[in-house]
């Protein structure tokens, strides 16, 4: 294999395996497997080898395939392991015994960043500005702390992806929370977080890197056209409802009216918070701007998606990084990611 070609074990769900070529008049942006597919083929016309492997709950198929294929690196799709979200970071623990070198995050940032209430707890202490926020865990009854004032946000304390947030999410009484709380814990089954509701601008920053990182430019979410007194929050139906994203004018993009300074500002932050959770490889860091000028971080999204044209991508091409650049980048750090280097 000449220089720089790598074989590269393509971690992806199951069901989630993509064709190797697409049969005509399949909606692309609409399949399941658009990013799987936008990765694999990309790198394949990178030159590289690509094997992707179907993973579901038995983590001897990766074993015995790094052992029989030798691949330099595993590029990680994976969302979960059995079905279980919260497994994705024993996933990546087990490449890190079986030395495989991987993309995106390592299993401490996994962890860190996904509850919200670790993650918030750790940015305080680096005295970034987070909502004040409480924990309501299943079988505890719901009692509002009087220094958290309505309106409230709640939502999944281990979830991502804006499952379970809609407008209902956002409070403004002990009724609606304790519905709210009630409805997370049934129909999600995990804790529910609520966290001081902040009106202002919806941000992301991607940040790239494992010690030296690389912020890529401030992404807004506009709302041009919600209906009145909608609050203007991601919520499942604005992230995934291509009618409903159509129907209220939602869409994303180069943050407007932005002085330097300011998103200099914001992509500092972002910077700060990508290390005090230990992240590595790529994030998103998800923020809201308010009227005064303050950025608060409210939650940072590891292995974020990366199918061509979303925002992770549209955001790296603004600084001259291609699609097939970025995910050359990912492999890169994650040939060069050292697990005891955080150790």
């Amino acid at each position: 294999m000449s220089a720089g070609k790598l074989r590269i074990l393509a971690l992806v769900h199951r069901h989630l395996i993509p064709p190797d070529s697409i049969p005509e008049g399949t909606d692309l942006v609409a399949a399941p497997w658009r990013t799987e597919y936008d990765v694999i083929s990309t790198l394949r016309s990178l030159g590289h080898e690509v094997r992707p492997l179907g993973v579901h709950d038995d983590l001897g198929d990766i074993r015995r395939t790094a052992e029989e294929w030798k691949p330099h690196v595993a590029f990680n799709l994976l969302e979960g392991f059995d079905d279980v979200t919260i497994f994705d970071q024993n996933v990546v623990s087990h490449l890190e015994l079986l030395k495989l070198p991987y993309t995106g995050c390592n299993p401490r940032g996994l962890l860190l960043a996904r509850d919200k209430s670790l993650s918030k707890k750790l940015l305080t202490y680096h005295r970034i500005a987070v909502p004040e926020f409480d924990v309501f865990r299943i079988g505890r009854p719901v009692r509002r702390p009087k220094r958290l004032p309505y309106p409230l946000m709640v939502k999944s304390l281990t979830q991502e992806a804006s499952v379970g947030i809609s407008q209902a999410s956002v409070v403004d009484s002990d009724e609606k929370l304790k519905e709210r709380v009630a409805f997370i814990h049934e129909s999600i089954r995990t804790a529910a977080i609520a966290e001081r509701y902040v009106e202002g601008r919806e941000l992301y920053v991607g940040v790239l890197g494992n010690q030296m990182l690389q912020s890529l430019p401030v992404w807004e979410l506009f709302f041009s056209n919600m209906p009145e007194g909608a609050r203007r929050i991601a919520t499942d139906r604005v992230k995934w409802s291509v009618k409903y994203q159509n129907k209220y004018g939602i869409e994303s993009g180069l943050a407007r009216d932005l002085s330097d300074p300011v998103a200099e500002r914001i992509q500092h932050v972002c910077k700060r918070a990508y290390r005090a959770l230990e992240l590595s490889g790529y994030a998103r860091i998800d923020l809201r701007l308010d009227e005064t000028g303050n950025v608060w971080v409210i939650e940072a999204n590891p292995n974020p998606q990366i199918a061509r044209g979303e925002d992770f991508a549209a955001s790296a091409e603004k600084v001259g990084l291609s699609y097939e650049s970025l995910l050359q980048r990912i492999v890169n750090l994650g040939m060069r990611w050292q697990p005891e280097s955080f150790a």
